[in-house]
């Protein structure tokens, strides 16, 4: 599973210069985010690179394993008592439509979110720096560390399993 760290530049130039270290080490563009005001971000950072935004994603995931969760115990609980009459089957079914409503009301709420590293980080954001986030095997951090901070780039107090590896 990959990691996420968060390092900061103190601008695009920088951000530019760490870009190409982490590229230089292998890491894919896939694997590479980067988070600035967005007065910077219009002009200077291509839509690739660009995290989202909004807490969309990690909150959906949330939404549907809890819905889920909530839905497959009132499914079993339904197939104790007998005159409700609901088979395994139908227990299944309650717990993958708790999982759909969960995924989606959750998905709802988080799209209005700010995503958490842009509400920890908000004062780097704020004075003009750049985050760099950067998701890769644990065993491989220790070594794109270094040749960011070669560079310049300085790792920030954030560690996540990322959320879609």
């Amino acid at each position: 599973m990959k990691i996420r760290h968060v390092f900061v530049t103190r601008d695009v130039i920088q951000a530019r210069d760490a870009l190409l270290a982490l590229r230089e080490q292998g890491v894919g563009v896939d694997d590479i985010s980067l988070v600035a005001r967005s007065d910077i971000e219009l002009d200077r950072i291509p839509d690739e690179l660009k995290e989202a935004d909004t807490d969309f994603v990690p909150a959906a995931m949330r939404g549907m394993g809890i819905g889920g969760a909530t839905g497959l115990l009132a499914g079993l609980a339904a197939v104790v008592f007998a005159p409700v009459g609901i088979t395994l089957a139908g227990a299944a079914a309650i717990g993958a439509l708790g999982a759909l409503v969960g995924g989606w009301s959750s998905a709802l709420m988080g799209s209005a979110l700010p995503d958490p590293v842009r509400q920890q980080f908000d004062d780097e954001i704020s004075a003009g720096r750049i985050l760099l986030l950067v998701d890769a095997e644990p065993d491989v951090q220790p070594r794109l560390q270094l040749a960011l901070a070669a560079v310049g780039a300085r790792r920030l107090d954030y560690e996540a399993p990322s959320a879609m590896t």
